[in-house]
């Protein structure tokens, strides 16, 4: 059996995308200008097939694929260092973007990017051998943000999880670990500056880096301490 699938993804202009693409390290193997536009890339194992649609709009679209590898934050760096020295900046927002690596409750440890078509493109390690979600918490705090990370980072809700994390920080009577805080301000703030939401972003960063933690709970957080570094830069 030598089956393979290979994503046809949707955009308005073909170059944008090819820009974006090779900047991640992918080769553009084919172009076609006429009679319709159409391009392929490939980087390694992956290929990724894109045709142009005037009438387009990258904003609302809703095309994904997912890309399995066995090395994410190996990738993910990869990505970040090329996106940055083709654009000068790494994007955290708007078209294209790329986000953080985070370990989702689905056995998968996975970043998502968009690229300037507004395809989301999925790119994870596998964890666990089983795909299915683990039940939710039943603690108040860990229950929230578990339900806003897969907000944030699986159905790429920002608005949703921004009201998760509000509506648990505004609980009366019960308050969080400062793990938990931080997990939940930083989430908080990530989702804000992908909003536009500059004010919020920058008054939850400031709250996120005065939490107090122990050298253990700093470990603990060492993905989420990372993610505030970057988005105070």
């Amino acid at each position: 059996m030598g089956e393979k699938t290979i994503p046809i993804l949707p955009c308005r202009t073909i170059q944008a995308v090819l820009d974006f693409y090779t900047a991640l390290g992918f080769e553009v193997t084919f172009r076609q200008k006429s009679p319709n536009p159409y391009a392929v890339v490939r980087r390694g194992g992956v290929e990724l097939q894109f045709f142009g649609l005037k009438q387009y709009e990258p904003a609302e679209s809703v095309s994904t694929c997912y890309v399995l590898t066995d090395d994410v934050d190996g990738l993910h760096d990869a990505f970040r260092a090329g996106l940055k020295a083709a654009y000068g900046k790494i994007p955290t927002r708007g078209l294209p973007r790329i986000g953080p690596v985070k370990d989702m409750s689905y056995g998968v440890r996975q970043f998502l990017m968009t690229d300037p078509g507004g395809n989301c493109v999925r790119v994870g390690q596998r964890t666990s051998g089983d795909g299915r979600h683990r039940r939710a918490p039943e603690e108040t705090f860990a229950r929230a943000l578990h339900h806003a990370a897969l907000l944030a980072d699986s159905k790429d809700d920002p608005a949703g999880a921004a009201k998760v994390v509000d509506r648990v920080l505004r609980l009366e009577g019960e308050r969080p670990t400062p793990v938990q805080l931080l997990r939940l301000l930083v989430l908080r703030a990530d989702v804000a500056g992908r909003l536009g939401d500059e004010g919020t972003a920058a008054a939850v960063l400031d709250e996120a880096a005065a939490v107090h933690l122990t050298a253990e709970e700093r470990e603990s957080v060492r993905d989420d301490l990372e993610r505030l570094g970057e988005l105070r830069e």
